[in-house]
């Protein structure tokens, strides 16, 4: 079977790939402390799986490849409390995804969506698509998982809202889904966000009213987690990768037909 993933390929391959107009997803995640119960890897993980999901869903119909996921980045200082979280500055993070971008845009590659897996990484990653597209003409997309599958997630929850910040239930229940290795037996509810404003939802599944404040400043984390992972289930965490590939698969299509 023909391998989905750019760095299986010979610059013959990918020659031809660039000829085909061939999209190309980087998914972006990074490693840092996940509590008791999960590994640091966590964000790295999903977002590579789902990345995997929708270019396997579309295989035959959009040429697709799958960079290697960018496994380092930015987290606050307040998580290095607990052992596992590596930070990079954010200047350094703007300059190295503009420069993967870069050189994909240089070799002939038009069509790339970057896929974000970690919350710290918004307006970082957005900096460089401004960037990228004075420079090259080119601009590229980016797009939370997590924001695609909020509609459906809110609906099947059993979290209350504080639940689903950074190891709550949401990323945890992806994880039993993909078969991670999960510990059940540290489950706890002691760090469920508890402040709650007009402006500051404290889930992130729940829009905000445009005011930005970092959770890591409002509420002390006595854990390293910010939610509620003891209702978490694969049952759950299927239901949301498969609603994220139904919606990542749509957009992708979108975006490959603009031109």
């Amino acid at each position: 079977m023909e391998s989905i993933y750019f760095a299986d390929k010979s610059w013959p391959e990918l020659e031809e790939a660039i000829k085909k107009n061939t999209l190309i997803i980087l998914p972006i995640g990074t490693i840092e402390e996940h509590g008791r119960h999960l590994p640091v890897s966590t964000d790295s993980v999903i977002v590579s799986e789902i990345a995997k999901g929708a270019a396997e869903r579309l295989k035959g119909k959009i040429p697709i490849l799958v960079l290697p996921t960018l496994w380092t980045g930015y987290s606050a200082k307040e998580m290095t409390r607990w052992p596992g979280t590596i930070r990079v500055n954010p200047l350094v993070l703007i300059q190295l995804i503009h420069d993967i971008l870069a050189s994909l845009i240089e070799m002939g590659f038009k069509k790339i969506i970057i896929l974000d897996g970690h919350g710290h990484h918004r307006g970082i990653i957005e900096v460089a698509l401004r960037q990228i597209g004075d420079e090259y003409g080119v601009y590229p997309a980016s797009v939370s998982p997590a924001g695609l599958s909020a509609s459906l997630y809110n609906k099947i929850r059993k979290s209350q809202i504080g639940g689903s910040i950074h190891g709550g239930e949401w990323e945890t229940s992806l994880m039993l889904y993909f078969k991670q290795p999960v510990n059940k037996d540290e489950f706890t509810n002691e760090d469920i966000m508890r402040y709650h404003s007009e402006f500051v939802p404290g889930d992130n599944f729940v829009s905000g009213k445009g005011v930005f404040w970092s959770t890591w400043g409002i509420q002390k984390s006595k854990t390293g987690i910010y939610g509620d992972p003891t209702c978490a289930s694969k049952e759950t965490g299927k239901l949301v990768y498969e609603e994220i590939i139904e919606k990542l698969s749509k957009f992708i299509e979108e975006f490959y037909a603009k031109d």
